[in-house]
Formats: C-alpha cells, structure tokens, sequence
C-alpha cells in the first residue's frame, strides 16, 4: 500500500527506494540505463507496494484501457516454423490456438488484445501490466511472486498449470485442463484394447506440472493394469521435432527388445519421431506405435495421423477472457478460482485405430 493510503504512485516508489522519479521511470522504460543493484531496489519496492506503471494511470485505476493481455514463453520450433512456410493452419502451436480462443472472446465483449511473448519477468511484465485491464498468462512465463503484486491491482489468470502452494502464496486465477486423466486413458487404450506392455514414456526437458501430470497418468494406467514400468520417464528432451526424432533414434538404439509404444508428452515431439522412424524403414503403428498429445492440427494432417490426446486450447483462451471480464465487472469477487477443463483421446492411425473416434477419459 503506498503512504497515502491509496493506489501507489511513482512518487512512492521513489520516496521508498530512495530514488528520484526520473530514476524510477528509467527503470521502466530503459533499464539497461540504471545500475542493476538500483534497478533491483526499485522492482522490488514496486512489487511490494503493489505499483503498476501506466501511461495512463487514471485509465488503469478504472480499468478503462479496453485491452486484455496474454503473456506466453517462446515456444518456437524451427522444423515447425519451415512447415508453415507451406501450411500456416498445419503449423499452429497451442500457444496460437489459446490466442485464438483469447481473441474470439474478447471481440465478443468489446475488448482488445494484447500479445506478449518471450517475456524475462521483472520490468517486461510491469509494462504488459500497464498497458491493459487483466491479463493471462501461460505457467511458467513469469514468477507467481511477480504476479502477485500485480493481482493486487488487475486480475490475472494463470493458464496451463495447476496452483502452487507453496506457502500458500498463490492467490491468482488458474484454468487448467485434466492432463492426468486424458494420459490415462491414453495409456490404458494402448494397453487394454491394444494389447501393448512395453511402453516407452518421453517426457520434456521443461520443468513443467503438466508434463508431470501426465507421466503420472501414464504410471497410474500401467499400475492398474500390471505393466511393468520405470518410476522415471524413459527419456527427457525439449518439445521440439527435432528432439522427438532424436528421441525415436536413441530409443531405437538402445539395443533389447524395441518399445511397443513410444508415448510422447507433446504432438510435435511425436511427430518429428514419426519422421524419423520412416527414415530407418520403421513402420507406424506395425514395428512401432506413436502417440502424442496436445491435439495441435498438424496432429491430424501428418501420415499416419497421430493419435493424441485433445485439449480445448481455444476453449482455454476463451474461459481465460470470461474469468478476467467477470472480474473486471465485479460479477465475480471473492476466493481465487481453479478450473479444470476436459480433455479428449482421439484415437487414429498411430496406433492402430482406424476412423477418427474420441474417447474421453473413462471410457471410449
């Protein structure tokens, strides 16, 4: 709270920090231009007081910008990016698909969207911050610390992550989507409609919950029905195609009895290992089975398709802009949420099925 006892202002950082206001500005617009320890001293007031920089600071404080934000990490793949030179539409990532669902939803309710990627934290975020009414953000793109300081002031959504707590600190909005169930059944449809019991798990490098959530998934299938199964994923790479195929080939490597099964954490990594096993003579799914997930339109469009498990990224954006209008509105007040969305195994060619039949988490 600032010493006036109302919204703090630069004028507070400043006194706090024992900086001018120039100094505070600069550290906003031109950080390189102040010494770190400075700059430091001034992000951390500003966190602590709840200060949000804006160039319209009366617009901010009654939340009359009209423009939402979504922050996301670099999620870019080089392999993917040469495919859309060809076929923008089979090239589009789940980061572009929840924007998608973001923009749909917040035309719908008269407002603009702002994009932000690859941001470091810190300053970078404080400006996304100052320059709309709420914002989402994709896990693990900026600290939840840093967040929440800014939730002081504007809502804010966390997507793609479920809620930390860790000292209980976490108050912010989450949407998440049941990725333990929909790896789950995954694994369970290879297993008992399928017949597989050498399965090979590979999850990404990334310190992700939701990765984590999916190999516990994938164990809690293969416990049930007494496949036996390393406690750690049989390999660990980036999400990119190129890993994937990389992937594919230390496993087909390895020496001992191929994997029935090489189950992927993410579709592009599924889908650079499908490359990679034509390229050795493999066949999918009669020398190999490949799956994926995340349910990406280039899923569907390589050979064999890909099964996968399908999130509703769009449904995911669009839930992200219904939660921070209801807030901004005052529909919604009181405790943070926590939403889980559904999820769907979508069966094909990658492991044996034919026509394109969804099953959900349960039950086909």
């Amino acid at each position: 709270m600032s010493v006036s006892g109302t919204a703090p202002t630069v004028y507070d950082v400043a006194e706090r920090s024992g900086v001018s206001i120039a100094t505070v500005s600069r550290v906003y617009r031109n950080p390189e231009a102040v010494r770190p320890e400075t700059r430091e001293r001034v992000l951390a007031v500003a966190r602590d007081l709840g200060y949000v920089p804006s160039g319209s600071a009366r617009g901010l404080a009654s939340r009359s910008t009209g423009v939402l934000g979504l922050c996301f990490p670099d999620y870019s793949d080089p392999d993917v990016e040469a495919a859309a030179a060809d076929d923008d539409d089979a090239a589009m990532l789940y980061s572009d698909e929840i924007i998608r669902g973001m923009e749909r939803a917040a035309r719908r309710h008269g407002y603009a969207l702002l994009i932000a990627g690859s941001l470091q934290g810190g300053s970078e975020v404080e400006k996304v911050a100052g320059r709309v009414d709420g914002f989402a953000v994709i896990a693990r793109t900026v600290a939840t610390a840093e967040l929440e300081a800014i939730a002081r002031r504007q809502p804010v959504v966390m997507l793609a992550g479920p809620r930390e707590d860790v000292d209980g600190a976490d108050h912010l909005d989450h949407i998440e989507v049941a990725n333990f169930d929909g790896q789950r059944e995954l694994t369970r449809h290879l297993i008992e409609d399928h017949g597989l019991r050498r399965l090979a798990y590979i999850a990404t490098g990334e310190d992700s919950p939701d990765v984590q959530a999916r190999f516990r998934g994938f164990l809690a299938a293969c416990h049930a029905a007494g496949v036996e199964v390393d406690d750690e994923p049989a390999l660990r790479v980036w999400m990119t195609q190129a890993e994937g195929a990389r992937a594919a080939d230390v496993l087909c490597e390895r020496g001992g009895e191929l994997p029935q099964a090489f189950l992927f954490a993410n579709d592009q990594m599924a889908v650079g290992a499908l490359h990679a096993l034509e390229r050795r003579g493999l066949r999918v799914p009669d020398d190999v089975v490949v799956t994926g997930f995340d349910g990406i339109p280039l899923s569907r469009l390589v050979r064999p398709p890909l099964t996968t498990v399908r999130q509703p990224m769009l449904r995911m954006g669009e839930a992200a802009v219904d939660l921070l209008v209801e807030r901004l509105s005052g529909q919604r007040t009181g405790d943070p949420v926590s939403m889980m969305l559904p999820v769907s195994v979508v069966p094909r060619a990658s492991c044996g099925c034919g026509d394109e039949v969804a099953a959900g988490p349960g039950g086909r």
